[in-house]
């Protein structure tokens, strides 16, 4: 061999030498995924049943090998403190500093569509886990990077109608409303569910988020004649209605979306926190399919706290973000790669999941960001601290 050809040889071989440490050094880099939700303040315990699902998916992918090619999956985290501009000062940092692949959003509806214009600007892909106002997902976007495993506003404002009707024999509703976005959205949408069955409001009344005393709202309810509430509001304000209630001495049945489930609810609004009737994805009590009791196991494996599905909780934090961050890998394994818009088309093109929530058949498409409809809502309690199926004492 020359000189000349010998050198080549060892050029080449540096070259092929250093391009596979190229190639091994990508593989090794982790997938950021984020997460913005209320890690602080009363709707921390949603805040960490999000997180705890997510983290039980993400060791699940990463014990099978991770993706693309061998790289695995790392969760970062930033608290929003259910403040829209704080959400929105995270998202840019998870963008832009910490380049992550795709984004959960949490808890509050008005955060999450503080942030939607930014994701879909920056063809971001954003996961919702929680956050249930409808315009969250029917954004206007096209495309639209923003998906859901969770509730839907218009769905549940109809469902809440139904329920109370089945159970209570309701006839003349009362609307109390947390004065939000979140608020305005279920009350748009439990107007229409009325006005489709050719019915009206009795009334409705509104309260901010920080108040203590909802009683002149109320006793305007009460007036109307009202033989049932439904209430939209998250654990402090909901408790505060229970308790407003409790001083009035009216019995009344409640029929709620979702927000007492996401805290410190039966400590807040006291022994009749186990009147109100809400809605729920998920439930880790009963028989469970053979995904739940994997679920289960991981929980009481990693976290110290878990004895059983009675401190899994809220179930629907943990089960919609389990759920959510296995869909968001079969998204990106689609995607060959962490650009957001490929990992946007491999949402589209998932053809199927068998999940902790339900079996998912191509749960969305183009025009269909939402992967749960009606039918995977059951309606629960508070019983001793439990978030139990309604019906389910033991």
């Amino acid at each position: 061999m020359s000189r000349l050809s010998r050198r080549t040889f060892v050029r080449t071989c540096l070259a092929l030498a250093c391009a596979g440490l190229g190639h091994a050094a990508q593989a090794a880099e982790p997938i950021k995924i984020g997460l913005i939700t209320a890690l602080s303040g009363q709707s921390a315990l949603a805040g960490e049943s999000i997180t705890r699902g997510m983290q039980v998916a993400i060791d699940e992918i990463n014990a099978q090998g991770g993706l693309l090619g061998g790289r695995k999956l790392e969760l970062v985290r930033r608290d929003d403190e259910a403040n829209p501009a704080k959400g929105v000062t995270a998202a840019r940092e998870l963008i832009y500093k910490e380049k992550v692949a795709v984004i959960f959003g949490g808890l509050d509806t008005p955060v999450s569509m503080a942030i939607v214009p930014l994701v879909n600007q920056a063809k971001m892909p954003f996961m919702g886990p929680w956050a249930a106002g409808t315009p969250i997902t029917k954004n206007g976007a096209n495309p639209n990077y923003v998906f859901r495993v969770s509730a839907v506003d218009e769905q549940v404002d109809a469902g809440m109608v139904d329920y109370a009707q089945k159970t209570f024999k309701s006839a003349r509703f009362g609307l109390i409303m947390v004065n939000n976005p979140w608020g305005e959205s279920n009350q748009k949408g439990i107007v229409a569910a009325l006005a489709a069955k050719g019915m009206q409001p009795a009334g409705a009344e509104k309260f901010d988020d920080t108040a203590v005393d909802v009683v002149p709202q109320l006793t305007r309810l009460k007036d109307a004649g009202a033989d049932t509430l439904l209430l939209v509001g998250n654990v402090g304000p909901s408790a505060q209605v229970v308790k407003s209630l409790d001083r009035m001495g009216w019995k009344v049945p409640v029929v709620s979306h979702w927000g007492p489930a996401g805290g410190r609810f039966t400590e807040l609004a006291g022994p009749n926190a186990r009147t109100v009737h809400f809605v729920q994805t998920y439930s880790f009590f009963g028989k469970q399919s053979p995904v739940g009791d994997k679920v289960i196991a991981s929980m009481k494996a990693k976290y110290p706290d878990v004895k059983g599905p009675e401190n899994i909780t809220p179930a629907v934090g943990v089960a919609n973000a389990y759920d959510a961050m296995h869909l968001t890998a079969l998204a990106i394994a689609k995607a060959g790669s962490t650009d957001g818009d490929a990992i946007r088309q491999g949402y589209e093109q998932i053809d199927r999941y068998d999940g902790l929530i339900k079996s998912y058949r191509h749960p969305y498409t183009p025009t269909q960001h939402d992967a749960l409809g009606a039918q995977d809502y059951i309606w629960a309690q508070f019983i001793d601290n439990r978030i139990l199926p309604v019906g389910m004492v033991n």
